[in-house]
């Protein structure tokens, strides 16, 4: 992360064919999270619909050239943090993803929030900072999601990072379900 000013830890993404069981967490999450993102979209007025499987929009980012898995494990020691940020890999993004918790807070490692950062329109800025516990999967906006505002909906952007860790060594999973260039 160091190197491109991402923050302080490292990252390894999965490469085809993924790991089963990120492969199956991926299909799986992803078929309950499409309804919603349809939702979102209409919500919107947004032209975009996603097809209700996995595999279809996988075939839609690899036709547009986005073929490179995008689920990676990430790994902070004392001194690590994340940068906020959006993962985009291209133009096609499927707006919401999930990090899975694998380290035990206050036992492996100590601080370290996830950060869910929100870019109000004509509103103060916002920040939650979570710690889940080990096992957890917490899904959260990629990019922006809907609010209701007294016109109708409007986008809210969205940043995620991780705040210093104070301790030890902390492990999550990225699923992300859109494909990189």
């Amino acid at each position: 992360m160091a190197p491109r000013r991402f923050g302080e830890g490292d990252y390894k993404y999965f490469k085809y064919p993924l790991p089963s069981v990120v492969q199956s967490l991926r299909v799986h999450l992803y078929r309950r999270l499409a309804p919603i993102a349809n939702r979102w979209m209409e919500a919107l007025g947004a032209p975009e619909r996603y097809p209700l499987t996995l595999r279809e929009f996988v075939e839609r980012c690899h036709r547009h050239g986005q073929d490179r898995p995008t689920p990676l494990l990430l790994h902070y020691e004392a001194g690590g943090y994340n940068c906020l940020h959006q993962d985009l890999y291209g133009p096609l993004a499927f707006p919401l993803q999930v990090t899975g918790f694998l380290s035990r807070p206050s036992q492996d490692y100590g601080s370290g929030a996830f950060l869910l950062y929100e870019l109000r329109p004509r509103a103060q800025s916002m920040c939650d900072a979570l710690v889940p516990e080990q096992g957890a999967l917490v899904i959260f906006a990629t990019r922006m999601r809907p609010e209701r505002g007294k016109r109708g909906y409007r986008k809210v952007q969205l940043k995620h990072g991780v705040g210093r860790v104070r301790s030890g060594s902390r492990y999550t999973l990225g699923i992300i379900f859109h494909d990189a260039k």
